[in-house]
């Protein structure tokens, strides 16, 4: 996994999620290289970086222009623009438009969850994996109640990280947000 001080950030822009997300976000999904990643939401490219690092294809997705722009930062950043394309749009139109895919990350939605599951799905190819990162409750409950509702066995998992920082007397535990993964396989 890449350190987190490896990504270019923005106070308008989240993330990148910590390192520590990204890995098991990265293990959840099980990526190969044959893998064409949708990363919907995809705030300063944190999933789409390491997914690039997996993937055949990642297509990176956010509505936010400052989001895309940062993105294209890491991306550069990183030297993977070959297989990366950035896509600055609403999920639920440019989903309609893509060709089936492998992996579905979902790490911001705008209220549209259910929508984008569900179109998400449609287009997810068989035994495609999705993934659903909240920071929310209200998130949590309804990426689970949906993927349940679409016929999903749905694995959720809540990490909460605490990371180490060096004082003079000692090392003092810092907790970082909880996160929420919630993930299912389509069959």
């Amino acid at each position: 996994m890449i350190p987190d001080e490896e990504f270019m950030q923005s106070d308008s822009v989240p993330g990148p999620s910590k390192e520590e997300i990204r890995c098991l976000v990265m293990c959840k999904a099980m990526i190969n290289s044959e893998d064409v990643v949708v990363d919907v939401g995809c705030g300063s490219g944190g999933f789409t970086v390491e997914s690039a690092h997996k993937a055949r294809k990642v297509i990176a997705l956010d509505k936010n222009p400052e989001a895309i722009e940062i993105t294209s930062k890491n991306i550069q950043k990183h030297k993977i623009q070959d297989k990366v394309q950035l896509i600055e749009g609403d999920a639920l139109k440019v989903i309609e438009q893509l060709n089936p895919f492998d992996v579905l990350l979902v790490g911001g939605s705008s209220g549209d969850l259910p929508q984008i599951i569900a179109k998400g799905l449609e287009k997810l190819n068989t035994n495609g994996r999705v993934l659903i990162t909240s920071i929310l409750l209200e998130t949590r409950v309804e990426a689970v109640q949906t993927l349940k509702k679409m016929g999903l066995s749905p694995e959720v998992v809540e990490v909460t990280i605490a990371k180490g920082k060096m004082m003079e007397r000692g090392t003092m535990m810092m907790g970082r947000n909880p996160i929420t993964i919630t993930s299912a396989v389509k069959k």
